[in-house]
This record gives structure tokens, sequence and C-alpha cells, in this order.
């Protein structure tokens, strides 16, 4: 992105404002004006079952544009909300028109944005679907620390993540329970641990074989995978 880019991108920004913790910032079929930029905290995308229990299905991080699918579409077939206070950037749709009238390089980028949401959503499916629960949990703290190491939230291995074990098996689909056994298993075994709203990742291979993680999904750039593994010893 050039520097002409930032400063529309920022030019474009109506207010900067801070969400408290446990917040829904959208409801599902809400009609939306804008999108948001995600500063600082951690925020999820979800969907509620008939029954109550909820699916998280993405965690956004610094750095997201938590909704900008939203733009085109208009309105959003889930619910945001945070996990830790949050500040976020609010950008009209109208503005964004304007960047995107005028900034074609831009364009390209803020679409790469949507693209990379949805290579997500793809390894969210096959995390689910062909990993088992250490495995599921292993390729999330995987995955979580490359994206935080990308935007430097990391350090020596560590990272912040602000979720309870049920919003850990919300995220991976399993109970409270197998969580619980699940953390218990990854200490243990001296791949990660996971304590107090933090995770030291102790064996980054041992964790990525596990998850049968490879990055090339999240599409960082060229040696930012030799550097996170670098950083992880």
């Amino acid at each position: 992105m050039s520097a002409q880019e930032k400063d529309a991108l920022e030019a474009a920004v109506d207010r900067v404002e801070t969400l408290p913790a446990r917040t829904i910032v959208i409801n599902r079929g809400q009609r939306v004006r804008y999108s948001t930029l995600l500063l600082d905290g951690t925020m999820c995308r979800y969907m509620d079952a008939r029954d109550g229990f909820r699916q998280l299905v993405a965690l956004q991080v610094p750095g997201d544009f938590v909704d900008l699918h939203g733009y085109p579409l208009e309105m959003l077939d889930h619910d945001v909300g945070t996990l830790s206070e949050a500040r976020v950037a609010i950008i009209p749709h109208g503005r964004i028109d304007a960047m995107l009238r005028d900034m074609p390089h831009l364009t390209r980028l803020l679409w790469r944005s949507t693209l990379l949401d949805a290579a997500l959503h793809r390894e969210w499916i096959f995390r689910l679907g062909r990993l088992d629960a250490a495995g599921r949990v292993a390729h999330f703290l995987m995955e979580t620390h490359h994206r935080l190491q990308a935007v430097a939230r990391t350090h020596d291995g560590q990272f912040a993540l602000p979720l309870t074990q049920q919003d850990l098996g919300e995220a991976c689909g399993l109970t409270s329970v197998h969580v619980n056994r699940t953390l218990r298993r990854l200490r243990e075994d001296g791949l990660a641990e996971v304590a107090r709203g933090t995770v030291r990742i102790t064996d980054a291979i041992g964790l990525a074989r596990l998850a049968e993680f490879d990055p090339d999904y999240l599409y960082l750039e060229d040696g930012a995978w030799a550097q996170a593994m670098t950083e992880l010893g």
C-alpha cells in the first residue's frame, strides 16, 4: 500500500470508537452502512444455533476489516461481537465508493482482503471436518500466532488470546470439557501452554505437525513463515 493509499484510507475514517468486551456490534440481518477496521483488541464473527449454542466462524485480529463483505452485500448473515475491549475505525460505505472509484490499486487490495477471509473460512472448514480435537486446537493456535506475528503482536512465541475455554470450544467445535482436556494434553506433550489469556508455543514443529498446519492459505509475505518459525524456536 502506497503512502497515498494509506492517506486515503485514513481520510475515509469517520470516527474511532472504543467498544467494551463481550458486546454485540452488528446483529445478523442488520443493514450496514459502514465497515469496521479493527485497530486493537479481538473480535469475532459468529452464528447462534436454536439450542442457544454459538459457533465462531471467524476470529478478527488488529488490522482486519471485520465486515468489509458487508459493503457490497449491505447486510450480514451472522453476528459480529467483541471478545476483548476493542478500538475500531468506522468507514462509511459512501467513502469506500469514492476510494474504489479513484484508486484501482487500493480497490484490488480491499478485494484481496475479502479473498483472504474466504481462504480462512476454507481452512476452518478443513479443521472442523478432518482434524481431531487436539489437531483443531493446535491448528487454531498456530493460525492465530501467524496472523498476530504478521502485525507485530507476538514475542518469543507468546501472544495474548483473550478467549475462554468456551470460546475456544465454539471456534473448534468442542465442549469446554473437551477443550480443557486438550489443552492439558498440549501442555503435557510440551507443545503449547494456554493460561490466563496468554498462549506460549513451546514446540512449534510438533504443534504444526499435529495441526497439519501449512500457512500458505494466509498468503504471508515471502519469508514470513521462516520468520515466524524462527521466533518460535
